[in-house]
């Protein structure tokens, strides 16, 4: 059995048990990903890592370029998830590398994005950082081959959280500035610290305590017929409830007015692998988000 296959194998394995133990899971999922993005590392693009858009030691982010693409390039921002409370840009050897590693391979210029987490930073905190990183990147990123006219942004679970707030939430005084548009997969879309909810502690340590500010600090509940153009996307076995929220996020926009919008479920996919699997070979997920971004201004 090759690399491929094991993969196959894998999530057909756990897809359905997923969220019996989603940290085995998910170390299963990386462990089984490795193979497949160590063969396409040799040819990656550049990389200049941990440059500084702020005062705080997370302020860092990474850029992916290709040099075979002239600039100014349209840019991506990729913000990771870790429920609040965890993560990293670099949370394997090469993922999340493999995101911006993957856009930079299609002629944009590729940011991994790292910010501050609770509870040193609770809400907004996150929404700030890439509102931070977004200002910085309007005055440098030409320097890099960027296009500041041009940037789109992609958050991952907690981090999809931190991107539907720029974009939507009314207590910002940004709502959405510096994007073209914006895309959240698997995305936490609803504070809740239900009995279901396995990082419920994260979501206390970010929203806080008082459980009766969670609807009116959810994304759900921020919908607005004017936002940025949004792109959503689940996998078909997610961390509990995620899949749900994304779908409600999704007609809460169509249902307001919002129509710059797209929905995917992705199948045999899940929590972890709806990322992981970026850069090695598999690209309808990508694919799908070039064209949504190439309809919303990426295009030059």
């Amino acid at each position: 059995m090759n690399a491929a296959q094991a993969v196959d194998a894998l999530l057909a394995r756990i897809g359905p048990a997923w969220g019996d133990d989603i940290r085995t899971h998910r170390d299963q999922v990386l462990e089984a990903y490795a193979p497949l993005l160590e063969a396409t590392a040799a040819a990656g693009p550049a990389c200049t890592r941990n440059l500084a858009y702020g005062p705080d030691p997370r302020h860092v982010l990474d850029l992916y370029r290709d040099a075979a693409f002239a600039g100014p390039l349209p840019v991506v921002v990729f913000m990771h998830g870790g429920a609040y409370v965890r993560g990293d840009k670099d949370i394997a050897p090469r993922v999340y590398a493999n995101v911006p590693t993957w856009f930079a391979r299609q002629g944009y210029l590729g940011v991994n994005l790292e910010y501050r987490l609770a509870p040193g930073a609770p809400y907004p905190g996150g929404a700030e950082d890439l509102g931070r990183a977004l200002a910085w990147m309007r005055t440098n990123i030409a320097a890099h081959g960027g296009d500041p006219e041009r940037m789109f942004v992609i958050g991952h679970s907690a981090g999809g959280t931190h991107v539907a707030h720029h974009a939507l939430d009314p207590q910002l005084p940004y709502r959405g500035e510096g994007l073209r548009a914006a895309a959240i997969l698997s995305g936490r879309l609803r504070a809740d610290a239900l009995p279901a909810n396995p990082n419920a502690a994260g979501v206390r340590a970010y929203f806080g305590n008082d459980e009766s500010r969670y609807e009116a600090l959810s994304p759900v509940s921020m919908a607005t017929p004017t936002a940025i153009p949004l792109f959503v996307a689940i996998a078909e076995y997610e961390n509990p409830l995620l899949d749900v929220y994304g779908a409600e996020f999704f007609h809460r926009l169509r249902a307001c007015g919002h129509r710059a919008n797209q929905f995917l479920m992705l199948p045999r996919h899940n929590h972890m692998s709806i990322m992981a699997h970026f850069d090695t070979g598999e690209d309808f997920l990508g694919r799908q988000l070039c064209g949504f971004f190439a309809r919303h201004g990426a295009a030059a």
